[in-house]
């Protein structure tokens, strides 16, 4: 038996970074709407592709899904159950590296299978701004292929990134023209997210009015760039779900950004599934720490060693490396005091939101 093909939109949304949160904003712009289905939370391997396809009824206008493709042959795994018409690749990053074959260019490959699995002519939409993305195998796709970006040129681009009391402003082209939007979550990557969200619907007809209230609107998920206004000034960022190098350096912007004027502080959690690359990527982040001027970082786990590596013999950046969770603590609650910001990020399996939920209890003890 194959796949079930509707002659509806079936929105299939992958890539190393950014997959659930661009698949929560275009099924809140197409909730405007339009009834739809779509994965729940981060439920995105192939078992559950399978549940949403016997459940999609002539009700649902469209289908949105999430495909975590982080095992070979996972497209092809998914596809089995459901085929996409319209298909989002966020961008090409070291996530699942050691299982993708330890190698960028392998990752592509095995991304690219979903743009084989696919509609043959259906939309194909990539993120122009990620070089790692001009590895994907596009050459023999017969449908269209739509670009966003920021930094480069695009047919949906932003501009005039701005931050905002509650989430991000910026413009973008739309009908050939600069038009504003609003999205309550922080961070560039968020912009770019959006961005495939408004190309996606935008293709689908949706109005001007329709794609703003769905972005402005759309549930943020939980412990991604979730902020934490605590007493004594301290601004907390929870982005605890997961981390690889590329998602942690767009988390520690966002905390550069949100933490002017405060100590900057993160927490970092080993970054799993890197494979070969494991040493130098915990290594970059840390010289990366260190470049854009974080205060003080705490690296827990074995692998997170090798952040403090990458720190050694910075003059105003020091690293600290845990083994034992409780250690972490009791040191954090000694040593970082008011008025600082802080990250928490960390690959899943760390579970670094332990250290959001002892931030948190700390802080409002203190207050009492």
């Amino acid at each position: 038996m194959g796949p079930l093909i509707l002659n509806k939109p079936v929105i299939a949304i992958t890539g190393s970074c950014g997959k659930t949160t661009t698949k929560e904003m275009i099924a809140s712009i197409l909730q405007t709407r339009w009834t739809i289905i779509k994965t729940l939370k981060t439920r995105n391997q192939p078992r559950h592709t399978k549940k949403i396809a016997e459940k999609v009824g002539p009700h649902h206008q469209a289908v949105v899904l999430e495909f975590g493709m982080g095992r070979k042959n996972a497209g092809k795994k998914h596809c089995r159950y459901i085929q996409p018409n319209m298909v989002v690749i966020t961008n090409i990053g070291t996530a699942h590296y050691g299982k993708l074959g330890n190698s960028i260019a392998l990752t592509a490959r095995h991304k690219s299978a979903l743009i084989k699995q696919m509609k043959p002519d259906g939309i194909l939409f990539i993120n122009n701004d990620d070089i790692n993305s001009r590895l994907l195998h596009t050459g023999a796709f017969s449908g269209e292929i739509v670009t966003v970006g920021i930094k480069k040129q695009a047919d949906y681009r932003a501009d005039k990134v701005y931050y905002l009391d509650k989430g991000m402003g910026f413009q973008a082209t739309l009908n050939g023209k600069w038009e504003s939007f609003f999205i309550p979550s922080f961070g560039w990557c968020n912009v770019m997210n959006a961005l495939f969200a408004i190309a996606v619907t935008h293709r689908l007809g949706f109005t001007l009015a329709e794609i703003r209230s769905g972005l402005s609107s759309y549930a943020v998920p939980h412990h991604r760039i979730n902020l934490h206004h605590l007493p004594d000034g301290v601004l907390l960022i929870d982005d605890t779900y997961n981390a690889n190098p590329e998602a942690v350096k767009a988390a520690v912007d966002v905390l550069v950004d949100l933490g002017k004027g405060k100590k900057k502080i993160a927490v970092i959690g080993s970054m799993l599934e890197l494979g070969n690359y494991s040493p130098k990527g915990h290594m970059d982040i840390g010289r990366y720490m260190v470049k854009q001027k974080i205060d003080l970082i705490c690296a827990f786990g074995l692998k997170a060693e090798s952040i403090c590596k990458g720190v050694a013999g910075a003059r105003d950046c020091s690293c600290r490396h845990f083994i034992n969770r409780h250690e972490l603590h009791d040191w954090l609650a000694a040593n970082i005091g008011p008025s600082v910001a802080i990250l928490v990020k960390g690959s899943n399996r760390m579970k670094m939101k332990e250290t959001v939920e002892y931030l948190i209890l700390h802080y409002t003890n203190q207050s009492i």
